[in-house]
């Protein structure tokens, strides 16, 4: 964990967190990925930094190399 990210089960039902808000990691991420900026993402979520962004693409990023995800094939 990082000090810009925070997991908690009573906040947003323990999913990843910017510290000391209820922004998501996935939200931030999910922005990124429809190409904003980061100028961009901090006027969505006003409560946020350029350095919690960057935190939480690192969390992203680590979360994808030390997790396996199993996807079904379609029938």
């Amino acid at each position: 964990m990082n000090k810009y990210i925070s997991i908690d089960p009573l906040v947003c039902h323990g999913k990843p967190v910017i510290i000391n808000t209820r922004v998501l990691v996935s939200n931030i991420l999910a922005d990124l990925a429809e190409g904003l900026s980061f100028d961009e993402v901090i006027e969505n979520y006003p409560n946020i930094t350029k350095e919690s962004i960057k935190a939480a693409l690192q969390f992203g990023s680590e979360l994808a190399q030390f997790e396996s995800i199993h996807i079904e094939e379609a029938l």
